[in-house]
């Protein structure tokens, strides 16, 4: 009688042993049923054809009608079908920022909704806050302080930041509010956790902060 010893495997024999006990339940199929199972199997769905919807709101003061894929975000609606490029396409997953916008009074990034979603309502991209000869005063503070370097991200920080004035304006708290029932006020360390979603990659943070609080103490 032969002792455990001598039972030894290569490890190449495991290979092989191991292959054999996949493919063994097939054995029983034909190689033409095998070859067009294996054929489906990795032939792509056809998509179908795109549905189309169509869509109105106020983009900067004016009234739009679209009739886009119901798939369109709003970020390409407005850069791609309206030709308001000065929002940008950063990360389109809506964790950098650059294409802030405002709707309804409100800052949201427009990769992460759909245009179809907005029926009716007012959206605000940075040439509607203001242009090169009537700039709206965050724009000129921005200019002032130096509060960009490449611009890549400028359109975003400064929709959000004229959306976060008004939002502590309406007393609407944020992660760093020491009182949550209380009005909150505006400080360097509230406007730094309200703008974190908003990156600059030339990191011209500071800067922005002077430009934020200038129009802050304007407004107060």
């Amino acid at each position: 009688m032969r002792s455990p010893g001598d039972f030894r495997f290569s490890r190449r024999d495991l290979l092989i042993v191991g292959a054999a006990s996949l493919t063994a339940p097939a054995l029983g199929d034909t190689t033409s049923t095998f070859v067009a199972k294996a054929d489906v199997a990795l032939k792509p769905a056809v998509p179908g054809a795109p549905v189309m919807s169509k869509v109105s709101f106020n983009v900067n003061g004016q009234v739009r009608e679209l009739e886009v894929d119901t798939r369109t975000t709003l970020l390409d609606a407005l850069r791609e079908n309206l030709h308001f490029t000065g929002t940008k396409k950063g990360c389109d997953h809506g964790q950098c920022g650059a294409c802030t916008v405002i709707v309804g009074g409100r800052r949201i990034n427009s990769c992460l909704t759909l245009a179809v979603m907005h029926e009716g309502e007012s959206v605000t991209t940075i040439e509607g806050l203001g242009t090169p000869d009537n700039m709206h005063p965050m724009q000129a503070a921005f200019v002032k302080h130096d509060g960009y370097q490449c611009g890549y991200c400028t359109p975003g920080q400064i929709c959000s930041a004229v959306a976060v004035l008004d939002e502590i304006k309406a007393g609407i708290p944020s992660h760093v509010s020491a009182d949550l029932t209380a009005a909150p006020q505006f400080s360097a360390l509230e406007l730094r956790e309200r703008m974190s979603g908003n990156i600059c990659r030339c990191a011209a943070y500071s800067n922005i902060v002077d430009a934020v609080t200038e129009v802050a103490g304007s407004k107060a």
